[in-house]
């Protein structure tokens, strides 16, 4: 799967203030936007659309979803859904300020199947109006961060997201509600083995959640939950560490460069080791080495 393509429709053309298109993020295209009073027509046949209100005073907005109006104050952290397929039309009459998150049709179609045993043929969402719901906003805010942050969480944290966002989709926004089943152990000694040694061994590759979900043959969002329950942290997160303390070891027994020594545990520049590392351990990969 890839990233989103753009096919939007629109009457008046707004670039985004911060886009993740060219991040390579897979499945999921995020966007913030500042726009002056306008209007504006979108069609997007493979995406799925969510709007969250950044707007710092509350915006009148006109939305017309397929055969549906809803006019009203949209304050900041309202929320719309927008299923695949669905035109939308939408005017607003003073300078908004949103960020828009397309999901892939076919990536909520996969996880429906695989997370959730639902069948993908059934499956459809249905358009919401100026609703509130805390956690896609928290999700959105996490994707907004990345992108203000340039993408320090990695590919691992992104999928994640992703993934818990299709999920939550598929449970409170389905015409069917799934049956969601519940794992009360974590991952076996065995396969949190095998896991961890895969890690160590590609810590300076772009590890993708597919990938580890993969070698257990279960889905991605059943790994992170069976991992985060046996390890008690994320797997983004508990790449994030090793590949710090691998970084450690470089800079205390080797004479390679910040640079090389980034490159050899998985950062992609000497600024995002220098900013983990810091968060990490409250030094820089410099003061680390002189210490």
């Amino acid at each position: 799967m890839t990233n989103p393509a753009i096919n939007q429709k629109t009457e008046t053309t707004y670039l985004p203030i911060l886009s993740s298109q060219a991040q390579g993020w897979e499945n999921i295209l995020v966007e913030e936007f500042q726009q002056p009073p306008g209007e504006a027509r979108c069609h997007y046949s493979d995406e799925h659309t969510i709007y969250l209100s950044l707007a710092p005073r509350p915006i009148r907005l006109l939305q017309i979803q397929g055969d549906k109006t809803h006019a009203g104050l949209y304050a900041k952290g309202d929320i719309s859904v927008t299923p695949a397929k669905t035109p939308l039309f939408a005017r607003w009459d003073q300078d908004d300020h949103y960020l828009q998150i397309r999901v892939v049709s076919s990536f909520i179609e996969s996880v429906a199947t695989e997370a959730l045993a639902m069948n993908p043929d059934q499956l459809e969402l249905l358009p919401e109006f100026r609703i509130r719901d805390p956690q896609i906003e928290a999700i959105a805010m996490m994707f907004l961060c990345e992108l203000q942050q340039e993408n320090l969480g990695g590919r691992l944290y992104i999928e994640s997201l992703a993934n818990v966002l299709a999920v939550h989709l598929l449970r409170q926004y389905a015409a069917a509600k799934p049956h969601f089943q519940t794992y009360e152990s974590g991952l076996s000694e065995r396969q949190l083995l095998q896991v961890l040694e895969y890690i160590n061994e590609h810590l300076h590759q772009d590890i993708k959640l597919a990938d580890l979900a993969q070698l257990l043959g279960i889905s991605q969002f059943h790994f992170s939950h069976l991992f985060k329950r046996s390890l008690g942290t994320a797997p983004y997160q508990y790449l994030i560490q090793q590949r710090i303390e691998r970084a450690k070891q470089f800079l205390k027994q080797t004479n390679l460069s910040i640079m090389d020594i980034a490159l050899e545990c998985g950062f992609n520049s000497h600024s995002h080791l220098s900013k983990q590392f810091r968060q990490f351990t409250g030094m820089t990969p410099k003061a680390y080495r002189a210490n």
